[in-house]
């Protein structure tokens, strides 16, 4: 392989690999700039909207101050003192945000004003010399703050006008335009708007402000072109993009003129991603056609060697005919042993199959007994009451218990067939079950154990049915597992209690609980053939191992834990829905 890397076509498919992947960069590249393009033509647009509609406020508040006839009557000389004018524009500059509203007359002197300011203005200026004009006057100028800093205000003079239609004077309303970004929408774009081309006006970013704008190096930029977008190279601090999207918006109607700094760095990432993958696949493309020279390469050389083995062999023919024959026995010895071994490992395996069968069917052989014990005392109860009823003549009687044999009968099958079921992890249909009933079949079967031992049971079904999905046969011998357990732990003790409860909150579950000596090895309980009782006594510890795969199979779970004065088992369950 060190071989074939030293060819002389390695060199050039390098190269070419590199001259796609600067192709495919060059054109993601201008294909990204178009969107972004869009972006930021929309997003100057949007600005220099709301640049726009802020300074156009200002402009209609002149024109409907002129008409006021409070100033009106101010520049007439109707009325001598100021105070009225004064108040009026120094409330509509406090209603609007304005910076300054003023009242001046056409030699130029200020009659009222909303703010302190000087009482002479300069009539030839071109703001108010439109307005003396007849006509609407706007004004963009830089004033000192007076701590060295620069106020930028706009301003906007509309003509009163008296008797017939003689310009008496002007209204000016002035706006600070740091009130307007101060209250900008943020925005990742750098926009900017600029006074006659040579000082930064408006801006979103703050060290922009009052910065002069050369007509190149501005930011210490250098401008390219692609395809006819222009891509600037910025280097002025952390707030702004090292690359970024300029694009241009004249707004002439105000005198300023819009522009935006858009970061191209996703699209740079997009077309640097995208190159980068081209040249993968050429890397991958170049690797294979490389393996495969590699394996040509390493063929012929194998063919080259069996060929001059072969030849070897025709010569020396007569020499090796003995030995390949010797070689032949060998071969067949080994290969009988091997299907000797082999059969030996199937039967090995079917025995361990089979022993796995015969475990699992040992298991659920003896838990038969423990399931089935309860229903088969009924039945020897209800057969015996049978006789004697048949025996007094009361035949009615006796068909009734005839009726609960054959129930407890079927109900063994059906015991019976759930626990091969079980014990061959198969799920039966499930359906709606009213969990109440269910809940009482297990307390009617347990119902003269408990009578026998003295245990007293609380239990009260509920008001209404509440339907839990499952399967009825399966979940009451749960139940009765559970209450059987509950009376056999507590028959050392006199105080033989226990209390069932359906609790059908946002999880519908049924709580067991005994007043027993507890649950010694909690994490065990729920194994096969684990059981806390002596030797001899009944039980094979598979009732909750049973449970819990009945519970699990329906889609719940069971746990248990001790309480106060006793143990508990919590048995939760899904909700029947109309909608299954």
């Amino acid at each position: 392989m060190l071989r074939f890397l030293h060819t002389k076509w390695i060199f050039p498919f390098l190269l070419g690999t590199l001259v796609i992947s600067a192709g495919v960069w060059a054109v993601a590249w201008r294909a990204a700039l178009t969107p972004l393009s869009e972006q930021a033509s929309s997003e100057l647009e949007l600005a220099s909207d709301q640049l726009t509609r802020h300074l156009f406020r200002y402009r209609e508040l002149a024109v409907i101050l002129a008409r006021h006839p409070v100033l009106q009557a101010q520049l007439s000389g109707e009325v001598e003192n100021t105070q009225a004018a004064d108040d009026l524009l120094r409330a509509m500059a406090d209603m609007t945000g304005a910076h300054q509203l003023l009242l001046v007359n056409h030699t130029g002197r200020v009659l009222a004003a909303s703010h302190q300011t000087r009482q002479q203005l300069d009539p030839a200026s071109p703001m108010i010399h439109r307005a003396l004009t007849g006509a609407l006057g706007s004004e963009a100028e830089f004033q000192s703050a007076g701590n060295g800093n620069l106020r930028r205000v706009f301003s906007f003079a509309a003509p009163v006008l008296g008797e017939g239609e003689q310009q008496q004077g002007a209204v000016i309303a002035r706006t600070n335009l740091l009130d307007f970004e101060e209250n900008w929408p943020s925005t990742a774009s750098a926009l900017f708007f600029t006074l006659n081309g040579e000082r930064v006006f408006v801006s979103n970013r703050l060290d922009l402000v009052s910065v002069a704008r050369p007509a190149e190096r501005f930011l210490n930029s250098s401008a390219s072109h692609w395809t006819g977008h222009e891509v600037w190279s910025v280097e002025a601090g952390p707030y702004l993009p090292d690359r970024a999207l300029h694009l241009t918006r004249d707004l002439s109607t105000v005198g300023l003129s819009g522009e935006i700094l858009l970061d191209t760095a996703p699209a740079e990432r997009s077309a640097a991603l995208l190159a980068a993958i081209a040249g993968a696949i050429c890397l991958g493309i170049g690797g294979l056609l490389l393996a495969v020279g590699e394996r040509r390469r390493a063929l012929n050389e194998r063919l080259r060697i069996e060929a001059a083995a072969n030849a070897r062999l025709e010569a020396r023919v007569a020499e090796r005919t003995q030995a390949l024959s010797e070689a032949n026995v060998d071969l067949l010895r080994e290969n009988r042993e091997r299907r000797e071994a082999e059969a030996a490992l199937k039967k090995a395996q079917d025995d361990l199959v089979q022993a796995g069968k015969l475990s699992a069917l040992g298991q659920m052989s003896a838990g038969i007994s423990h399931e089935l014990n309860q229903p088969l005392m009924a039945i020897r109860s209800f057969s015996e009451n049978a006789t004697l009823f048949l025996e007094r003549g009361q035949g009615e009687q006796a068909g009734q218990n005839l009726t609960r044999i054959s129930e407890l009968a079927h109900r063994m099958g059906r015991i019976i067939k759930n626990l091969r079921a079980f014990a061959r992890n198969e799920n039966e249909p499930m359906g709606k079950v009213d969990l109440g009933h269910v809940v009482s079949t297990a307390v009617e079967l347990t119902e003269p154990r408990l009578k026998a031992d003295r245990i007293t049971l609380d239990w009260t079904p509920p008001s209404e049915p509440v339907f839990a999905k499952a399967g009825e046969v399966r979940l009451s011998q749960v139940f009765v597992n559970l209450i059987n357990n509950a009376a056999d732990a507590m028959m050392e003790q006199d105080d033989r209690h226990i209390r069932i409860v359906i609790n059908d909150g946002k999880t519908l579950s049924v709580t067991v609980r005994d007043t027993g000596p507890g649950i010694e090895d909690a994490d065990r309980i729920f194994e096969p053939f684990f059981s806390t009782k002596q030797v001899g006594e009944e039980g094979m510890g598979l009732g909750l191992s049973i449970s819990y795969g009945l519970v699990q199979s329906f889609g719940g779970d069971i746990r248990g834990r001790n309480c106060e004065n006793g143990a508990m088992f919590t048995v939760e369950l899904p909700y029947w829905r109309d909608t299954e």
